[in-house]
């Protein structure tokens, strides 16, 4: 790998010598802390089965309410090879899964992309899926022209101040609509299979978090009027405060049913159609799977 310029942080830190980027990572394998069949995304990703979905250890945003706090600070993982990689895909598409769900594989983008071909190679058919955060370097994501199918992407901020106080990531907005331009170029308009999951295109997810309405709404319009039905809108109001949001009172809530339907309405209001919503009591640890290192 050598000096690791994946993401836009761009530490410049030479992982394979021991150094660790702002991902949490050092070394020159991939730490996963599971594989295994997972239903708690979008329906056409989720499947009949679920979604055959490798949590990776560490992240580049780390925002302080993450869901996945175990994982995205690396402290759980197990250090597997690219060779490995490709036989849990393998495993994966035999338990039935609907696609390969690549959930924070960002600072691993080298390693998946000789995992993916390897796996193709050996029967792979089923679609990739990448699941990251949104903060991504176009120049990265240009490398998985032809290797990734869906991008399943959080768009988490339009405002700098917000994306500063809880990712640390004041380019956040930008840095996202750049990387959204990229992913819609490679995919264009969705395609479905006849079981109705999801072969390629672009979802965008937007988790609503207590008291930001403002923002929520200027990501749905930004991307809407930007994208049109090209995308898909996931509209999430399963955020769930953790104990490592003490620290910012304003995040130590649900969201509540007026904010979120307030947020729904807005997307009918501009005329979203291609969305998906969450209905009734959604938030909760039942979307945090146990990271035992299960089919690693």
């Amino acid at each position: 790998m050598g000096i690791c310029r994946l993401c836009p942080r761009e530490c410049g830190v030479d992982r394979k010598s021991g150094q660790t980027g702002y991902c949490g990572v050092a070394g020159g394998g991939i730490y996963a802390a599971r594989a295994s069949l997972h239903i708690w995304e979008e329906p056409c990703i989720s499947g009949k089965n679920g979604s055959g979905t490798v949590f990776f250890s560490g992240c580049n945003l780390r925002c302080v309410y993450c869901q996945n706090y175990q994982i995205a600070c690396a402290e759980t993982g197990k250090q597997i090879t690219v060779e490995r990689l490709a036989e849990i895909f393998l495993e994966l598409q035999e338990k039935g899964a609907a696609n390969i769900n690549l959930v924070t594989p960002t600072h691993y983008t080298p390693e998946i992309i000789a995992a993916v071909e390897k796996a193709r190679a050996d029967g792979l058919s089923l679609p990739v899926v990448y699941n990251c955060g949104g903060y991504e370097k176009t120049d990265t994501l240009k490398t998985l022209e032809g290797v990734v199918d869906v991008y399943l992407t959080d768009f988490k901020y339009m405002e700098k101040e917000t994306a500063r106080r809880y990712s640390g990531a004041e380019d956040y907005p930008e840095t996202a609509k750049a990387a959204l331009k990229e992913m819609v170029r490679q995919q264009g308009r969705a395609a479905f299979a006849p079981d109705g999951n999801m072969k390629r295109g672009v979802i965008v997810r937007h988790l609503l978090l207590p008291g930001h309405l403002k923002n929520a709404k200027a990501v749905v319009g930004y991307v809407y009027e930007t994208y049109g039905d090209q995308v898909y809108l996931s509209l999430m109001n399963q955020y769930t405060p953790l104990l490592q949001v003490n620290k910012w009172p304003e995040l130590n809530r649900r969201v509540t049913k007026r904010e979120y339907d307030r947020l729904v309405d807005y997307a009918i209001s501009i005329g979203v159609e291609n969305g998906f919503i969450q209905e009734g009591e959604t938030a909760g640890e039942s979307f945090i799977p146990a990271f035992d290192h299960e089919g690693i």
